[in-house]
């Protein structure tokens, strides 16, 4: 495959479990994506869908399954066409359709290891799982990868814990050393891992954080409980759609940038970093990635290390704020799309005869729109301060 081109997709593989020039190309995007969009025509009362009636629950899923083999059938052809892989003119038909139904069985293979997990041959959920899976990888091999990277300083260890006990063995000055593994630039370093651990532990206790409302039964008099509503109420749903919007932009002001590089309209949307002697479009040092320079784009991009946020403030405080809004922003509108917001949740503990502890019947729904917004804006925002400090 093409490896020295920049990936479009770049932004969002890791949190769509995809790995570039591999059979998870297409990660987990197609089961998302046809989740989302079920959810949505489910919410909008575009389909009529009982969740209630078993036959409905089983043809909705079979419906998400079916729509989800014909997203990566889309997905895949694209990819290939459009020369991710190379040029289908150099390729040829028969290369191109071999790669096509590579990336579909795969991506069939996924849908089939997130029903397994769904029926209860496995532990939580199957989406889930692959993002843990991916993101785990990911640290592990950034921490403790032996293989050399030349980022022009000559040769390093690609992992910050090999790196680091190369550099304190290795050079004569040890604090020098020190200094260079925990605060390294264009590859993983010490205090990387560091953050990653304490943003880590972070999340595991405010995972905890919950409103409990007390509730009783109609039916069975003295019958008590409690209902739930965590911090975190739409789990990472806000972070998954916050990365489908930022990587589609990037995807279409790359596009855009490279075909018309001149107009003014594009380069509002993103300008890419390019090399003023050939007027063509260069990627960031030490990798074949594009990397925004400026517009639209560049603000939706997290600084690449901390004295580039230092440097920048407007830069990192303009991200930020986009990182909250939007993550905070989603988190409240899929409550609405999902099923999951206050006067739905009303509506479940109705048919199940169950009344709030101390309030009427009437006033149920006022009370939960008062915590449940709350919550999932809340808890979003959160998850995008995480998310935000988490990037490179």
């Amino acid at each position: 495959m093409s490896s020295d081109s920049s990936d479009p997709l770049y932004w969002m593989r890791v949190i769509l479990a995809s790995n570039r020039g591999t059979l998870m190309e297409l990660g987990i995007t197609p089961i998302v994506t046809s989740g989302m969009i079920m959810q949505l025509l489910a919410g909008a009362n575009l389909i009529d869908v009982d969740f209630s009636l078993k036959d409905d629950r089983v043809l909705f899923s079979g419906a998400q399954k079916l729509f989800a083999l014909i997203i990566s059938l889309g997905q895949a052809t694209v990819y290939v066409l459009t020369g991710l892989y190379g040029q289908p003119k150099d390729l040829g038909a028969g290369v191109c359709l071999l790669l096509i139904i590579q990336l579909i069985v795969a991506s069939l293979l996924v849908v089939l290891l997130d029903e397994l997990l769904q029926k209860g041959y496995g532990l939580g959920s199957g989406i889930n799982l692959f993002i843990a899976t991916n993101i785990c990888e990911s640290i592990v091999w950034k921490a403790f990868s032996p293989t050399t990277v030349n980022v022009g300083r000559g040769a390093e260890f690609e992992g910050a814990i090999v790196a680091l006990f190369h550099l304190v063995f290795t050079w004569s000055d040890p604090r020098r050393a020190l200094r260079e593994a925990f605060w390294r630039e264009r590859l993983p370093n010490v205090m990387n891992l560091i953050a990653t651990v304490v943003i880590f532990a972070a999340v595991i206790y405010l995972q905890g954080f919950r409103i409990e409302i007390p509730v009783k039964s109609n039916r069975f008099r003295g019958q008590r409980g409690m209902y739930p509503v965590k911090l975190f109420y739409t789990s990472n749903m806000p972070i998954m759609l916050q990365s489908a919007l930022t990587s589609n932009v990037f995807i279409v002001s790359q596009m855009l940038a490279t075909r018309f590089p001149s107009n003014l309209l594009v380069k509002v949307l993103g300008i890419w970093e390019d090399n003023v002697l050939t007027n063509s479009l260069q990627p960031m040092e030490g990798s074949p990635q594009l990397r925004a320079v400026g517009g639209i784009a560049y603000y939706m991009s997290p600084p690449q290390t901390l004295k580039e946020a230092i440097l920048d403030p407007i830069h990192t405080a303009v991200y930020i704020t986009f990182m909250l809004s939007a993550c905070a922003f989603f988190s409240k509108t899929w409550i609405e799309v999902s099923g999951s917001g206050p006067r739905d949740v009303a509506k479940q503990l109705k048919d199940q005869q169950m009344v709030m502890a101390g309030h009427r019947e009437g006033s149920m729904y006022k009370e939960l729109k008062r915590v449940i917004p709350t919550a999932a804006a809340f808890g979003g925002a959160i998850l995008g301060i995480a998310f935000g400090c988490s990037r490179p």
